[in-house]
């Protein structure tokens, strides 16, 4: 029976947890890397530039400064981590979807610290006596250094979870229900050698 012939009749977290499940992980991970290049040409900018954290924005923020300082943004990506994560998860099975629920948890946490930050911004009522919009960590660590913290250890399971999704044992690739490793792909018939050109 092919992968897609189970989710047919199926709404779309089957879909794009079966047949989709590899186009759809290629789409997050291409997002995730993304805001992490932002995150680290702010970080270039600070450490090896030397510019002072408010003029290091980024790339999308030194064409558009409003960005960096929005908390609508952070807390936007900071929510669709957090619903990629969650909706992708049921593509996952054992050793993979352990690691991957680590991922969901922490960037569940992280996204609680960017409500706070949301909030605050929103209603101009700052926590802990604060001037600008604080989150709990951000008592502890820096903002920037904070978010690097934060996206690290939401990063780093995550693509240990993929790793594992790539190359499943036996009973794991049994339970898949996706096409995502290699040994799950459908085989093509080789063509005949009547049929190859001379």
């Amino acid at each position: 029976m092919l992968v897609h012939e189970a989710e047919r009749g199926r709404g779309l977290v089957a879909r794009i947890n079966g047949r989709y499940h590899q186009s759809a992980l290629r789409l997050y991970l291409l997002i995730v890397v993304a805001h992490w290049a932002e995150h680290l040409v702010q970080a270039y900018q600070i450490w090896v530039l030397g510019k002072p954290r408010p003029a290091a924005r980024g790339v999308l923020g030194q064409f558009y400064p409003w960005l960096v300082t929005s908390e609508w943004l952070h807390y936007g990506y900071a929510l669709l981590m957090l619903v990629g994560l969650f909706l992708l998860r049921p593509g996952f099975v054992g050793r993979a979807r352990t690691w991957w629920t680590i991922s969901l948890a922490l960037q569940f946490w992280h996204h609680i610290e960017h409500a706070l930050l949301f909030i605050q911004a929103q209603t101009g009522a700052y926590l802990f006596g604060a001037k600008v919009p604080t989150s709990i960590l951000q008592l502890v660590l820096p903002r920037v250094e904070l978010h690097l913290f934060y996206n690290s250890v939401v990063f780093i399971p995550m693509v240990v979870a993929m790793y594992l999704h790539l190359r499943p044992s036996p009973a794991e690739s049994a339970a898949m229900s996706c096409a995502c490793a290699a040994s799950r792909r459908p085989h093509h018939e080789p063509m005949p050698s009547s049929a190859m050109p001379a």
